[in-house]
């Protein structure tokens, strides 16, 4: 056993994939993580920089909003106030946490279209959206407002990618000329572009297979049965040498729908 700040850790393999097996991972709340996995944050700060647009919103939606926990630290909510979430126990989630906001969250898929008329809000925002729905968010965006997102970058992720499926192919979707691209398309004004490769570590396969089991994009219909051998090399590879180490990819995106 590993003694880690006062409590005691299993080592063997059996016991943390057991330990990683059964870690809800509803929402995303990352505490969990702490003193098993870092990540270094983006140096534009996202929370910040929603709150400040949330506080001089009047109608405003976050899209796939998770358990709402970002969504839910703005200091000063907008009168009107909506979100979206596909998967069913993170809806329920978002709904008991953002009610002190006033705000309605509707159970929509990736990609489905929005549940909203044409201009309905001044304010969309979205923090690792899964799909970036561009036509429907500049049909729900009152001319003058404006589209905020952090958005997952190409190649996010890919040493661990790489460990459990073998080298893939980085898309091209996510690079920032191709969402620039995309949000053009879409008739939106990109106001601010910025992209950063941020260093994460992983302290035990544990945290790897609650990543996992959260992140499900990283590796596709991942389960613990299914790559049990990846997961003993990888740990065996942690235990040799130390955390392993990725790179997440972040970009940020501002756009605005032309008025008139």
């Amino acid at each position: 056993m590993r003694i880690d700040g006062g409590h005691t850790r299993p080592v063997t393999f059996e016991d943390l994939v057991a330990e990683g097996a059964a870690v809800p991972v509803e929402g995303w709340d990352f505490s969990w993580f702490a003193g098993r996995a870092t990540e270094e944050r983006p140096s534009w700060g996202y929370a910040k920089l929603m709150g400040e647009r949330m506080a001089h919103a009047r109608r405003a939606l976050d899209l796939q909003t998770g358990g709402g926990e970002v969504l839910a630290g703005i200091p000063k909510p907008p009168p009107v106030l909506a979100a979206t979430e596909g998967w069913p126990p993170n809806a329920a989630l978002a709904r008991r946490r953002l009610a002190p906001f006033g705000a309605t969250v509707a159970e929509v898929g990736e990609n489905d279209p929005l549940p909203f008329a044409d201009g309905s809000f001044d304010l969309v925002v979205s923090r690792h959206p899964v799909t970036v729905p561009w036509q429907e968010i500049a049909r729900v965006l009152a001319p003058g407002g404006t589209y905020l997102s952090q958005q997952i970058g190409s190649g996010s992720v890919r040493e661990l990618a790489a460990a459990m499926m073998g080298s893939q192919p980085v898309t091209e979707a996510q690079r920032p000329e191709r969402i620039r691209a995309d949000a053009t398309a879409a008739g939106l004004m990109v106001v601010d572009l910025r992209a950063e490769a941020l260093r994460m570590e992983f302290f035990d396969i544990a945290a790897v297979i609650v990543f996992l089991r959260k992140v499900i994009w990283t590796v596709p219909g991942f389960t613990v049965d299914a790559y049990r051998d990846q997961l003993r090399a990888l740990h065996e590879r942690i235990e040799r040498n130390g955390p392993f180490i990725a790179h997440s990819q972040r970009v940020l995106i501002e756009a605005v729908r032309p008025a008139g």
